[in-house]
This record gives C-alpha cells, sequence and structure tokens, in this order.
C-alpha cells in the first residue's frame, strides 16, 4: 500500500452511550488508519465494538469525541444533509441479512442508490447492467429477492453497493446468513473486487474469512488490541474451501 491515498483517518476515537443513568463506552481512544485499495477486517468477541466502530465509519452513527476524516474531510464539520450525501456518493454498503426491498426486482433494488443521487435513467441502466455482470447475476435480473438463494441475494446487495462507484465498500458480516459454500463464494467475490481496486473494510466474527484480507484489526472491550498486516502464509492457511473454484468465472471489470 506504499504511497496509497489515506481514505479513512481515525484519531482517538470514543463512542458512549447513554441509556437513562447508565454510561456504556462502546470504544475507547480508536486509532485506524485505511488506505486507497486496502482491504482491512474487523475481530473481535460480540460486544466488543466492531459493529459500532463500522456504523461510524459509513456515517450511520457519530463519534462522542476524536478525530474522523473520510477523503480529508473532517466528518465533525458535515452537516446532515452533507453527511446523507457522503454516504450515498463515497460509501457502498453490505449487510448480513441483506437488506433487499422483497417487491422490487434485482435490477430495481441495485437501482435504488442511482435514483437517490438523482442518475438519469439511460444512465442508471446501463450502470446496473454492468455491476450484475460483475457479480454474476445478469440472468437474475428481473427476479425477486424471494427468488434467489442467500448467496445470490448477497451478490445482488453487493452489486447494490457497487453501483454508485463508491470510495469505500464496507460489510457487516457479510457471511453471517449463509451457509458456508455460499459464505466462501461471496468472501471470494470479494477478494476479486480488492483486486480490481476496491477499498473494503469488513466486520467478521469468523477468522478463516479475516484472512482473506490485507490486514486485522482486533477489537476488545472498545479498544484496538491488535492491527497487523496477513502475512501470505496467513492466506495460505485458509481451509481448503476457501478457494476460487468455488466461483466459476472470472468476475467482469464493469464500472
Amino acid at each position: 500500500m506504499t504511497n496509497s491515498k489515506t481514505l479513512i483517518n481515525i484519531t482517538n476515537l470514543s463512542k458512549v452511550y447513554h441509556t437513562g443513568g447508565t454510561q456504556t463506552k462502546a470504544l475507547k481512544g480508536i486509532d485506524l488508519t485505511i488506505t486507497q485499495g486496502d482491504y482491512v477486517t474487523i475481530q473481535g468477541p460480540s460486544g466488543g465494538g466492531k459493529s459500532t466502530l463500522l456504523s461510524i465509519i459509513g456515517l450511520l452513527d457519530k463519534a462522542s469525541s476524536g478525530d474522523y476524516q473520510i477523503s480529508d474531510v473532517s466528518v465533525a464539520k458535515l452537516s446532515e444533509s452533507q453527511m446523507a450525501k457522503v454516504r450515498n456518493r463515497e460509501i457502498g454498503f453490505i449487510f448480513q441479512d441483506f437488506n433487499l426491498i422483497g417487491d422490487m426486482t434485482v435490477s430495481q433494488n441495485v437501482e435504488l442508490p442511482l435514483i437517490y443521487r438523482g442518475v438519469n435513467k439511460s444512465i442508471r441502466k446501463e450502470k446496473v447492467a454492468q455491476v450484475l455482470k460483475r457479480v454474476n447475476m445478469t440472468e437474475r435480473a428481473q427476479h425477486l429477492p424471494n427468488e434467489l438463494s442467500g448467496g445470490q441475494q448477497q451478490r445482488v446487495a453487493v452489486a447494490r453497493a457497487l453501483v454508485g462507484s463508491p470510495t469505500l465498500l464496507l460489510a457487516d458480516e457479510p457471511t453471517g446468513n449463509l451457509d458456508s459454500v455460499n459464505g466462501d463464494s461471496v468472501m471470494q467475490l470479494l477478494s476479486e473486487l480488492n483486486e480490481q481496486g476496491v477499498t473494503i473494510c469488513m466486520v467478521t466474527h469468523d477468522s478463516r474469512y479475516a484472512h482473506f484480507a490485507n490486514r486485522t484489526v482486533n477489537l476488545f472491550d472498545g479498544k484496538v488490541m491488535n492491527n497487523k498486516a496477513n502475512s501470505e502464509q496467513d492466506k495460505a492457511e485458509v481451509p481448503p474451501q476457501n478457494v476460487a473454484e468455488l466461483m466459476p468465472s472470472k468476475i467482469q471489470v464493469g464500472v
């Protein structure tokens, strides 16, 4: 990642929740940098602050203190409308439960971020076709989510996250609702996207999948306990089922 542009720069970030008279410190003095082309996994036990940190990075929540900059812009200086604009233009989200709209087709689900952005219809159509090809879901474009397998639904969610060409792709337990075969396939998809230049930050509880990334950040009790690069040996130790053969063809570069 030498000389790569810094996309995310977090310094001494903390998050405190107040419930009645109770104070809960979810994050305590987090320092984290993510550069262009990086692939970072965030691991740790339940309640350790993983999803809270990802929500703050994705501008779905605000830090209580500390500094957070995305693309050299200080989040603390942004209004709510400016934050919404950054979310729509800079960040793509992939969730554990897919978050697809049941009465909309695959194409319509993927198109939504572009509609919110006010993109011309013909351009929307072209971009949707490109990303569906990229995740090997072209033939399912007119299907409804309930007509797809879990793995296929997550591929659609990935396409929706990519359609606006975001600066950063955030994934919160993207394999959490998938069996091992579909989980491995989605992880291979994310790896190939990263190879094509997509920057990824992913929360996962599965140590096997953490090895797909370039770097692993371990959170415990709201603190960064470890932040290390994954060696080629680490990646080589991924169990045999996590291999490219689970994906029948190379992802096509589209957007």
